[in-house]
């Protein structure tokens, strides 16, 4: 009997000892090839619905019913379980949702054409490809409430959600303006200071989706916020360190510089769009310039043709600075005979003395 029961301990000692080998092995299998593993249950009057999991790109989208987002679909069991097993997913952390949906495929086209659905249930979460989450009922058995996981981002979704309940709860206790503008600076900077001490950007990006919502009543602080509060380009920084490859990191860089754009105007004009503005500037100038001289000297000349040969004689000894008897012996006329012709002159070049025929003939 002792021997059999010796026999008989050893055998299960063996047993045990391949099985945690197994276990171990697969472990290790696992963890060096990536494998993620979501799983969870769902309440017994939603157990005729179909379960998604979605890859959240745009973060203007995290909460609803998209279907460009969707990965997988599964049907959970009769007890309402359900699980998602793959070796798809980016390695680095990224967002994800788990919804259930009872809405039939003809009623998915009306009920999803906004993204929002009744019939829908969902829960937001931060994870990647070698996570194991599972979504217990909470304590008051309700689904979609809680998340266990071995990676401690998972949840911050969920704090952050239990963070704008309160929020809420605050703005709704009193309606007046003197209330929500008291409330919205304080709970504006609580959401943003709670997100940065997250040290998780993903976590500040679902904040700033929220408080730059231009739906709610924060968007208008946001936009004053965004003047002087270098906390945007900061988590701009965190993000482009730690998601260069994210979809979302470049959506919020656009938006970022939109809306700066829109309150402060573009501050930063290179130098040489200047010196193309002062280069148009002095060219306009000096084609002026240049036209109403050409079109003076262009008078001038037609005034020229239009004198005799003895008045352009006396043109040219008065540009020569000769008196009048000068001219007259020059040109062997009398002084009255060249008063004459220098009367002609000024009317046909549409001058007044010497001083503005000389000036004049210089342009």
């Amino acid at each position: 009997m002792r021997r059999i029961l010796l026999q008989g301990a050893i055998w299960l000692s063996s047993f045990l000892m391949k099985a945690t080998l197994i276990v171990l092995f697969i472990f290790i299998s696992t963890a060096s090839y990536g494998q993620y593993h979501f799983s969870g249950k769902i309440n017994t009057e939603l157990k005729e619905g179909k379960v998604y999991l979605s890859t959240i790109d745009d973060y203007r989208k995290i909460s609803g019913v998209y279907g460009e987002q969707i990965l997988k679909m599964t049907n959970p069991d009769s007890l309402g379980f359900f699980s998602f097993s793959d070796n798809n997913l980016p390695s680095q952390n990224r967002m994800y949702r788990i919804h259930v949906d009872t809405c039939t495929d003809e009623e998915q086209t009306v009920n999803h054409f906004t993204g929002h659905c009744a019939n829908s249930k969902e829960i937001l979460f931060i994870a990647n490809n070698t996570d194991t989450l599972s979504f217990p009922y909470s304590f008051d058995n309700e689904m979609f409430c809680r998340i266990v996981s071995n990676n401690d981002k998972s949840q911050m979704f969920l704090k952050i959600d239990s963070l704008k309940h309160e929020m809420r709860f605050a703005f709704g206790t009193y309606r007046s303006e003197a209330n929500r503008s008291l409330n919205t600076k304080k709970w504006f900077k609580t959401l943003q200071n709670y997100g940065e001490k997250l040290n998780e950007p993903l976590a500040e990006l679902y904040i700033y989706s929220f408080l730059s919502d231009r739906t709610n009543d924060l968007h208008e602080y946001y936009l004053e916020d965004v003047k002087t509060n270098t906390y945007y380009e900061n988590l701009l920084t965190r993000l482009k360190e730690q998601y260069p490859e994210a979809p979302y990191t470049k959506q919020y860089e656009a938006e970022l510089k939109a809306d700066e754009f829109v309150v402060n105007g573009d501050k930063s004009i290179p130098w040489w769009i200047y010196f193309l503005g002062v280069f148009a500037a002095l060219s306009i100038l000096g084609n002026f310039y240049f036209i109403g001289k050409w079109r003076r000297l262009n008078k001038a000349s037609k005034s020229i043709e239009a004198l005799s040969k003895q008045e352009q004689r006396v043109m040219e000894l008065i540009l020569e600075d000769k008196t009048n008897k000068e001219i007259a012996d020059a040109l062997f006329v009398s002084v009255s005979t060249v008063k004459t012709h220098i009367n002609n002159l000024y009317k046909k070049m549409n001058v007044a003395s010497r001083e503005e025929l000389k000036k004049l003939h210089n342009k």
